[in-house]
């Protein structure tokens, strides 16, 4: 019983953390109120969920993860946080070029970090590659 209100404490925790951004708002209807709670609560558990695939795959390979730290790549964790993992992906750039009634898109490649990240999630590389080059019509 103590360890669970450990996790939810730590779970709220979060939601007032950078990552997810809850702050003090002034919502007047209580749909609104119960919708946002509702929605972070989807957030957090998402993050969660992000965690707990990485850190198990981690386990059962036996490995840690090197290059999640911003100014030490060589330093390893066999427990990344979502927050650490999510900012691996910042640097991705998608380019919208339209011509001629289409819009083509490119992404930047990933890096190995990103890569091996992607693998840990057990993520085929195609749900990113195939984004790449691909083009559609505007409506």
């Amino acid at each position: 019983m103590i360890n669970d209100e450990y996790l939810t404490e730590c779970g709220f925790a979060r939601l007032k953390s950078f990552s997810l951004s809850l702050t003090p708002i002034d919502l007047q209807p209580k749909d609104y109120i119960t919708g946002l709670i509702r929605l972070l609560s989807i957030g957090l558990r998402v993050l969660t969920l992000l965690e707990l695939e990485v850190r198990s795959t981690l386990k059962q390979n036996q490995k840690k993860l090197a290059g999640i730290y911003t100014g030490n790549p060589k330093r390893e964790t066999a427990r990344p946080t979502a927050e650490l993992i999510l900012v691996a992906f910042k640097d991705i750039t998608l380019i919208l070029i339209e011509l001629k009634n289409q819009v083509y898109a490119h992404l930047t490649n990933l890096s190995p970090l990103q890569q091996r990240i992607q693998v840990l999630l057990e993520f085929p590389i195609t749900i990113y590659t195939q984004l790449d080059g691909q083009y559609f019509t505007p409506e």
